[in-house]
C-alpha cells in the first residue's frame, strides 16, 4: 500500500511542477501583452529615443523566448526584478505583505469551519425540517452574495452606525473580524452544502441502519460513522477552499484596506507595476500547488482504500 501511495504522490508532485511551469508561462504572456512597462516608467515628455534606450537596457527588445527564459530563471530563485513604484525587489515587497494575508485567510478558514461543519451536520440530520430549510437558504445566500457588497454592508452597520469595529487597518483583533467573516462566508456555505449532501448519502447506507439496530446512540452514529466517512470526500474541496482564501482575498483586502498581497495586487495592476504582479501571481500559484499536494497526502492517510492510479 505504501509503495502505491509513494508512486501516487511522486506522480502528483511532477504534475504540480508542470502546472507551475504552465502558470508562469501564462502570467508572463498576459502581463507582457497588457502594455509597455517602459512607457509607464518614463514621463509623457520622454522622447522615442529615450524609450528605445530604456527598452534595450531592460531587455525588452530581446526575442520573447529569451525574455521568458530570463523570467523563468529569476522565478526559480525568487528574483522578479525591481518594483517600478517602490524601487525595491518585487519579491521582498510581496513577502512583507504575506503575513497579513495568511493571518486573514487563517481567520476566515476558522470561521468557515466553525460555521460550515456544524451547519452541514445539523442540516443533514434534521433533513426537511425548519432548521434544514433555514440552513440551506443561508448557505445559498452565502454563495450568491458578492464579497464587496457584503463587506460594504458590514462596514455601514458595524463601523458607521454602531461604531463597534474599525473600518480598515490591521491594528487590533477587532480589525480582522469583518474582513475574515466576509472572506469566510463563501467557504462556509460551500462546506455546509457539500457536507450535507455527503452526510445524507452516508446516512442512507446499510451499515448506518445496522449501527442503529445495534442500539448505538444517534450522536455516535452521526459523528463516528456518518461524519467520519463524509469528511474524506470533502477534504479535497476544503483544500481548494484554503487556496481560494489566499488567492481570493483581493476584493476583501481592497474593501477593508487590509495590508495584504490582495490589496497590493490591485495597486500594482493599477500602477502598471508588472514585476510585483508577477511575484504575487507566482506566490498564489505556489500556495495552490502546496495546499493541493498536502491535501493529497492527508486524503491518502484518511482514506487508505484510495486507488493509486
Amino acid at each position: 500500500r505504501w509503495i502505491h501511495m509513494r508512486k501516487y504522490l511522486v506522480k502528483r508532485f511532477f504534475e504540480s511542477v508542470i502546472a507551475l511551469f504552465g502558470i508562469t508561462l501564462v502570467v508572463f504572456l498576459v502581463l507582457n501583452l497588457a502594455g509597455d512597462p517602459v512607457e509607464l516608467l518614463l514621463p509623457p515628455s520622454a522622447s522615442r529615443e529615450d524609450i528605445e534606450i530604456m527598452r534595450e537596457e531592460m531587455g525588452f527588445n530581446d526575442p520573447i523566448i529569451i525574455q521568458y527564459g530570463r523570467f523563468l530563471k529569476g522565478a526559480v530563485v525568487g528574483d522578479f526584478g525591481m518594483s517600478y513604484n517602490y524601487n525595491e525587489p518585487a519579491m521582498q515587497i510581496v513577502l512583507e505583505r504575506i503575513p497579513a494575508t495568511i493571518k486573514l485567510a487563517g481567520a476566515a478558514l476558522l470561521i468557515s469551519i466553525v460555521l460550515g461543519i456544524p451547519a452541514g451536520i445539523i442540516s443533514a440530520v434534521k433533513r426537511n425540517t425548519l432548521p434544514d430549510y433555514i440552513i440551506r437558504i443561508m448557505a445559498l445566500l452565502g454563495q450568491c452574495v458578492p464579497a464587496f457588497w457584503l463587506g460594504i454592508m458590514l462596514i455601514l452597520l458595524f463601523s458607521v452606525k454602531l461604531q463597534w469595529l474599525p473600518i480598515s487597518g490591521n491594528e487590533s483583533f477587532k480589525s480582522i473580524l469583518m474582513p475574515a467573516f466576509t472572506l469566510g462566508v463563501f467557504t462556509a456555505a460551500t462546506i455546509t452544502r457539500l457536507l450535507r449532501s455527503n452526510m445524507l448519502e452516508v446516512l442512507g447506507k446499510e451499515y448506518i441502519d445496522v449501527a442503529k439496530a445495534k442500539g448505538l446512540k444517534q450522536n455516535v452514529v452521526v459523528m463516528k460513522h456518518a461524519f467520519k466517512n463524509a469528511l474524506s470526500s470533502i477534504l479535497s474541496v476544503l483544500g481548494l477552499q484554503v487556496a481560494h482564501l489566499i488567492g481570493g482575498a483581493v476584493i476583501t483586502e481592497t474593501v477593508f484596506g487590509w495590508p495584504g498581497i490582495g490589496r497590493l495586487a490591485v495597486q500594482s495592476i493599477t500602477n502598471g507595476d508588472f514585476m510585483v504582479v508577477e511575484a504575487i501571481v507566482f506566490i498564489i500559484a505556489i500556495s495552490f500547488i502546496i495546499v493541493n499536494f498536502v491535501v493529497d497526502i492527508l486524503y491518502c492517510i484518511i482514506n487508505p482504500r484510495i486507488r493509486m492510479q
